[in-house]
């Protein structure tokens, strides 16, 4: 049976192509998980029409993340910590403090698009990088300073 991949498959291929399945493997799994479509004219046109429709969606949204890359380009954050002795810090600014602190200034970052290789635990001046589209990256200044 003649298939049309919906998403990427990892031993059929990717998203879009027309591949060759047995047809129990096509009916009995396949089809009913979503991820292909049988072949038929009439599937293609569909399958056309719903590419044209995710590309418009992804434009605009790459527009959206480039316009908000700009706004976070402009801004600074602080997050004030508890300190001990010699400016030791009291546990790590994590990404969700980050996500809080961007929530304070208006902006809605989810957590997991702040890519922080690992805590900050130390006071200072940070430039910290945010993926907001796949093709879009944005990066703020944050401050981390004493309670």
């Amino acid at each position: 049976m003649r298939v049309i991949l919906m998403q990427d498959f990892e031993s059929l291929g990717h998203t879009g192509e027309i591949v060759e399945v047995a047809d129990g493997y096509a009916r009995n799994f396949l089809i009913p998980r979503r991820i292909v479509l049988e072949a038929t004219p009439g599937n293609m046109k569909k399958f056309e029409e719903e590419k044209k429709r995710q590309l418009l969606r992804l434009n605009r949204e790459k527009k959206v993340a480039e316009k908000l890359a700009k706004e976070l380009a402009k801004i600074s954050c602080t997050v004030p910590v508890a300190v001990g002795e010699e400016d030791k810090i009291f546990g790590s600014v994590t990404s969700q403090d980050i996500a809080d602190a961007l929530k304070e200034k208006g902006y809605q970052i989810d957590r997991r698009k702040i890519l922080l290789d690992e805590p900050i635990k130390a006071l200072g001046i940070y430039t910290v990088p945010i993926k907001l589209h796949p093709e879009v990256d944005a990066e703020i200044k944050l401050w981390v300073v004493k309670k």
